[in-house]
């Protein structure tokens, strides 16, 4: 999955003959799993039409302050636009454009969605050759990177003067590959590989029968899935569950038992920066499993059961750097227990979840979660979406580490 999967896009486009690859540079970014919206300037609409890259981008396109065409003067809010995106692209960026944003002349609604911006923007420059050499033009390129922007660097080819040399659009494959490896690099867990647990186990009585949960792995699968999209290398050892993963960032690995998540955690540990057990893993199994199918012959069956080994425990004894994260599932002297935890089991972080809590645990998709720390500090979070907890869970990581 890219890292422009989810992410906002806010193309401007202005007047240069490169606008005509713009239509495919907005399906790269759909094709992506972007959302993108277009800004165009008035000259750029002589090159490609925004029909097309309405059509495209499935939003509606804005050339213009408000449209000329509605009885009430509709305002097109550039403010909006900008605080819209988590990234603006201007492509192509024309002399003139450049010269615009560089020195703050707002004359269309693309510069002043620019000059509105507080995200990351990138500018992929297209003229002619000498126009790119001009010192004009390096004094824009030297402003613009000043203010914090990047270039996506020209290319060099055929251009429209018929001259051939530097000063070509970078390819669409192109820009959004320097973008991938860009927004990449600047990740804050780059370089981290994280261990996570989820789902349940199920322990097996005979073939067809199991002890097991109601876990369904979705709190440590968006944990994943945030840890990754934030750049770290995921290794995700899941019990039964119907969810999956669609990030080359992480490595699934289906378990079934308890004791296969064991050995599968502690073939992994050793390499990995951080542990977040978010599994239910079963506290007891049977004791004797069963070859064949149990016959219902008897009005009372007895089952008898032996702990199981515990993952976290375990792997609080041996860790060295690891940060070390744990879930607390309670019902009662919840913070009690959930410090205690923290002892036994050497966690640099607990994640204490409430039954009380109207919302938490198991079978909904939220979740009220409190964090407390090995110094036992305590900070109580509000009920919110079990994607906003793993985002909240990464963002403990991330401090951690910043």
């Amino acid at each position: 999955m890219s890292v422009l999967s989810g992410k906002k896009i806010l193309l401007g486009v202005s007047g240069g003959i490169a606008a005509y690859k713009t239509a495919h540079l907005v399906r790269l970014f759909i094709k992506a799993g972007a959302q993108v919206q277009v800004v165009m300037t008035p000259a750029s609409k002589d090159f490609v039409t925004p029909l097309t890259l309405s059509t495209l981008s499935k939003n509606p396109v804005y050339s213009s302050f408000f449209d000329e065409d509605q009885e009430n003067g509709v305002w097109n809010n550039h403010v909006e636009l900008a605080l819209w995106a988590d990234y603006m692209i201007i492509a192509p960026a024309t002399a003139n454009t450049l010269s615009k944003m560089a020195n703050g002349n707002c004359d269309n609604l693309l510069i002043a969605a620019y000059l509105s911006s507080k995200c990351p923007v990138y500018f992929a420059p297209a003229m002619d050759l000498d126009m790119y050499k001009h010192p004009s033009t390096l004094d824009s390129f030297h402003k613009l990177k000043q203010f914090g922007n990047t270039i996506i660097p020209a290319e060099s080819g055929e251009l429209a003067s018929g001259l051939s040399g530097e000063g070509r659009m970078a390819e669409p494959e192109n820009i959004i590959a320097f973008l991938e490896n860009d927004i990449s690099s600047k990740l804050p867990l780059r370089g981290k590989h994280i261990l996570i647990t989820a789902g349940p186990t199920y322990e097996a009585i005979d073939p067809v029968r199991f002890i097991g949960n109601h876990s369904s792995g979705k709190m440590g699968f968006d944990i994943a899935k945030i840890a990754a999209q934030n750049g770290a290398k995921v290794i995700l050892v899941t019990g039964p569950t119907h969810l999956f993963v669609d990030n080359a960032l992480i490595t699934l690995v289906r378990v079934k038992s308890a004791q296969e998540m064991y050995d599968a955690c502690f073939s992994y540990f050793d390499i990995v920066d951080v542990t977040i057990a978010a599994a239910a893993v079963a506290d007891y199994r049977p004791k004797k499993v069963a070859q064949q199918k149990i016959k219902k012959d008897d009005t009372t069956f007895i089952i008898e059961l032996e702990k199981t080994k515990d993952i976290l425990a375990s792997l609080g004894k041996v860790k060295k750097n690891q940060f070390l994260v744990g879930f607390a599932l309670e019902t009662e002297n919840e913070i009690e227990h959930a410090k205690l935890k923290i002892q036994k089991k050497n966690l640099d972080l607990i994640v204490l979840n409430s039954l009380n809590d109207k919302g938490a645990g198991f079978g909904h998709d939220t979740n009220k979660v409190t964090f407390i720390d090995k110094n036992f500090s305590i900070q109580p979070m509000d009920l919110k979406s079990k994607e906003e907890v793993a985002q909240d869970i990464i963002n403990k990581i991330i401090q951690h580490y910043a």
